[in-house]
């Protein structure tokens, strides 16, 4: 008989947690011949009959398809944690920049495993999803970090499917709606950075901001930048590289440096910018020399953003203080990551130029679309972008940096 029942001690619940209680469950065993070869296929513990029913029907159909390949017995076993953490090395190796694999092996760490990661892989539902979710939900976590949880579980289990660990993906049937939490904060508009400029005018921040409020630089890509990529004379600067994310704080040196996020581009040092570009470097020279004179290290990183001493600083230091900054000085509160949407908005509000806008920030098109929440099917206007010359991004780059430091003009 192709499906069985058997009596367990502790059988669980349509969301897939142990109840605690004994009850009836029911396996599905199918022979079938493949390749000339009597074969076995099985899978245990359906909590009903009608569930078993189902699945055999369904398993039947597949097994007489030549192209199906049935799960192995080691495959049939995995436990959500097993697969999800084999999946992440294997899968994140090649596919995933650092940062993201970091922070999907802290969610699975802290917010998978310790709900599901003993369930078997091939006995996950929809259901113990949506209980997860619940869960979460019910803990304190944000809908967008629960939606986050989401994505994970949805990119390694549609893996898992191609693969045919599993015969589809419950990610795929969850029924939980991930709303909203609160209002995201709108970008600074020009008055708002002007305002957060004058805030800042002769402080260690003011590099700072003009690089991500007036550039729309990426943090790490503005503590990356190093002097060896700025040219002064010629009035350019290049975003190459990035500070290493999560760089530890014990750290003085650094050897290497990240892959920017996208491509690599080549940025305009606008007139009414380079004053604060060579006040910075005069202001950095100047602290070398002191510590020098003091008999104190100092750490030559060659790094445009650095501590006193010429240590990287840390991205979660600056993102915390930036928004102690915003509240000391009664400003609208945004993410540090939002002066670039700022930037971003702003330069294509004056200008219009959307292509220009996407080449300064060094997005893809879709990118630039998101960005400005503007239409994603954006290769119906283009297939691809034109290359921008650097003057072009002068004229855009100058309107807005005009319009917010010398609006008179």
């Amino acid at each position: 008989m192709a499906i069985q029942e058997r009596t367990v001690k502790n059988k669980r619940n349509a969301s897939g947690e142990l109840t605690g209680k004994a009850g009836t469950v029911y396996d599905v065993n199918i022979k079938y011949k493949s390749e000339g070869k009597s074969k076995t296929y099985s899978r245990k513990g359906f909590p009903t009959r009608r569930e078993a029913q189902l699945h055999e029907a369904e398993m039947k159909n597949k097994l007489t398809n030549p192209s199906f390949t049935p799960p192995t017995a080691t495959q049939r076993k995995l436990s959500v944690q097993e697969y999800m953490t084999d999946w992440l090395e294997r899968h994140g190796a090649s596919n995933l920049r650092p940062s993201t694999k970091i922070s999907y092996q802290c969610q699975m760490k802290n917010h998978i495993f310790p709900y599901i990661g003993d369930v078997f892989l091939n006995q996950l539902s929809p259901a113990m999803l949506d209980d997860l979710y619940r869960q979460l939900s019910e803990k304190g976590l944000s809908p967008t970090s629960v939606k986050y949880v989401h994505r994970i579980m949805g990119v390694s289990l549609e893996h898992a499917r191609k693969y045919h660990y599993i015969d589809s993906n419950p990610a795929r049937d969850t029924i939980t709606k991930f709303g909203k939490q609160g209002d995201t904060p709108d970008p600074y508009n020009v008055d708002q950075m002007r305002t957060l400029l004058a805030c800042v005018a002769g402080t260690e921040w003011e590099l700072i901001i003009v690089l991500g409020g007036l550039y729309g630089l990426r943090l790490g890509e503005i503590l990356g930048l190093r002097w060896r990529n700025v040219d002064l004379k010629d009035g350019s600067f290049a975003v190459v590289e990035q500070l290493p994310y999560r760089l530890p704080a014990s750290v003085t040196t650094v050897t290497e440096m990240a892959p920017v996020k996208s491509s690599e581009r080549t940025l305009p040092i606008t007139d009414i910018t380079r004053p604060y570009f060579e006040r910075h470097l005069a202001q950095q020279e100047a602290q070398k020399q002191l510590m020098s004179g003091s008999g104190q290290t100092y750490y030559d990183n060659d790094l445009v953003i650095a501590k006193p001493n010429g240590v990287p600083e840390q991205s979660t230091r600056v993102s915390a203080n930036f928004g102690q900054l915003l509240r000391h000085q009664g400003l609208p509160h945004i993410r540090f990551h939002d002066t670039r949407h700022s930037a971003a908005t702003n330069m294509h509000e004056l200008t219009g130029d959307f292509y220009t806008v996407g080449q300064i920030l060094g997005h893809s098109l879709k990118g630039i679309g998101i960005q400005l929440n503007m239409s994603n099917n954006l290769e119906s206007v283009t297939a691809q972008y034109v290359d921008v010359r650097l003057n072009r991004k002068a004229v855009v780059l100058d309107t807005y940096h005009t319009a917010v430091l010398d609006p008179a003009r």
